[in-house]
């Protein structure tokens, strides 16, 4: 029985095994974020403390550009490369490798264009020789994320805690501190930090991928087949490029309109909030697989049931994180300086943003293999009216005379609304295609975040050393408590119970196919 008293029809036991499979994903996910979190906060103490607001604003301004031309160069592998797997009767390491190759090509001629023309990463003027460096990333990130999609693919959602939760945010943190001390690497030491990262994080991956698919032998590179998957994947890419610029382009057009000092306190905001974040990104890979099998035996409504599913579990994640982020933010915001502490509104609703959007993403990975352009447009239609929304935020600001701290604010807000646009649109049009209800919320989330709030409130008259010690846990322990008693049912505690370890995987299931 689910929680309107109708009756839920028993998954089948491939159901129930997919089930356990997104279930062992969402428990290393939770380890994920405990361990982005412990990462996280050092670098942001590090490169707000030491490095100050303009330079981390300037970073933020290359990030943008960096990252969202390393995605784009991915071509759409890390959410396609399970459909291509699946559907395919080549060998899969060849496949792979096939992206790989295109990745590669496409990123080092992108990296070159960009150090030759620096000027769309750093909207200001303002850089160093050495920041030019950082476009040597893009190669790197585009084939991370290739590798990581083939390991999920298997079932492998721990190499990329690993390299996405262990090796990248340690490095990044550790060299950062370790750069500022010599003075000639001073000012580009976040760049060099974060140029560092990303290829230990590929090296991270690239040593369990290559036990897992081994190196390619008999694979001979083909042009047309290349440009064929190319071809084929241009949606996707795009629509990932979409999806990820939406936590982007607020930063890019706050840039054209804030000082450099603005940036830095609005990426602060962002990157605490993009904590929560990765638990919902994170479940796309083991998803993927899930979702593509049901497809190809037409189980619509198993589509459904594990969409809201896992849509509920990141929901109920993401808005107890957010609390207990967001209610004591002040002081989150102020451990990586005073200067910081202005951002906490922006910080409250970019907090918001990621509970309001977790509807739209997991929609979206269905979405993507069973109305793949549709799903393009309304990505499209989501980033044109957060620019449209920003940007007027942005003049209201000029209109009022308020500080560049109000234009993070809007931006942020910005964000929100258009993501809770996106969410609407995506799940209506799932629930058509699929002829089944797509709907992952549940009643118990009010009782949560109302007595999470009322210990939250308490919290916050207490020191602000008490606040983050006992606060954070007490805000969580509560929400989480009243969640487990009232909106988990059995079917959605088995993201708590200790897996087995010979779960079959892809590899070792009998071939789809052709």
């Amino acid at each position: 029985m689910n929680e309107n008293g109708t009756a839920t029809p028993a998954p089948s036991a491939e159901e129930s095994s997919d089930i356990a499979a997104l279930a062992k994903g969402g428990q290393q996910n939770v380890l994920g974020f405990l361990m982005r979190l412990a990462a996280r906060l050092p670098f942001l103490f590090i490169a707000g403390r030491l490095y100050g607001a303009d330079a981390l604003g300037r970073f933020a301004s290359a990030l943008v550009v960096v990252e969202l031309v390393a995605l784009i160069c991915s071509i759409g592998e890390k959410r396609g490369l399970a459909q291509r797997l699946s559907e395919g009767d080549e060998d899969q390491a060849h496949l792979v490798y096939d992206g790989m190759l295109v990745a590669l090509l496409l990123a080092s001629l992108a990296g070159l264009v960009l150090y030759l023309v620096p000027a769309p990463l750093f909207p200001s003027g303002e850089f160093k020789t050495l920041d030019r460096l950082i476009v040597i990333a893009i190669p790197g990130y585009a084939l991370t994320e290739i590798v990581l999609a083939a390991q999920a693919y298997r079932y492998d959602i721990a190499t990329t805690v690993r390299a996405r939760a262990l090796v990248e945010p340690w490095t990044i943190s550790i060299l950062a501190g370790v750069l500022w001390l010599f003075a000639p690497l001073r000012e580009a030491g976040l760049s060099l930090a974060y140029l560092a990262s990303i290829y230990a994080g590929l090296l991270t991956a690239l040593w369990t991928f290559l036990r897992s698919y081994g190196l390619p032998q008999g694979w001979v590179p083909s042009p047309n087949r290349m440009m064929r998957m190319t071809w084929r994947a241009l949606p996707l890419a795009m629509a990932d490029a979409i999806e990820w610029g939406t936590r982007r382009v607020d930063i890019f057009i706050l840039g054209l309109f804030a000082a450099p000092s603005a940036v830095g306190v609005y990426y602060v905001a962002q990157q605490v909030a993009s904590l929560p974040q990765k638990l919902k990104t994170s479940f796309e890979p083991i998803l993927g697989p899930v979702i593509t099998r049901a497809l190809k035996d037409k189980d619509y409504a198993a589509i459904a049931r594990q969409v809201c599913q896992v849509g509920f579990w990141i929901t109920a994640a993401q808005a107890g994180i957010a609390l207990a982020l967001g209610i004591p933010g002040e002081a989150i915001m102020g451990l990586v300086g005073p200067n910081f502490v202005g951002g906490t509104g922006a910080l409250a609703f970019l907090l918001a943003a990621e509970v309001v959007a977790a509807t739209a993403v997991v929609s979206e990975a269905a979405l993507i293999y069973v109305a793949r352009f549709k799903n393009l447009l309304v990505s499209i239609a989501t980033i044109g009216l957060q620019a449209l929304l920003t940007v007027g935020a942005m003049l209201a600001v000029d209109a009022y005379g308020l500080s560049d701290l109000w234009r993070a604010a809007g931006a942020a807000l910005s964000l929100m609304l258009a993501l809770g646009v996106s969410s609407v649109v995506k799940a209506t049009m799932l629930s058509r295609i699929l002829q089944q209800t797509v709907n992952n919320w549940r009643w118990a989330l009010v009782w949560a975040v109302a007595a999470a709030i009322a210990v939250g409130e308490l919290a916050i008259r207490l020191p602000e050393w008490a606040e983050l010690i006992f606060g954070i846990p007490a805000i969580l322990g509560v929400y989480g408590w009243i969640i487990w008693k009232r909106g988990f049912g059995p079917e959605d505690r088995v993201l708590f119970k200790r897996q087995k370890k010979d779960r079959a995987t892809p590899s070792t299931a009998a071939p789809p196919a052709g």
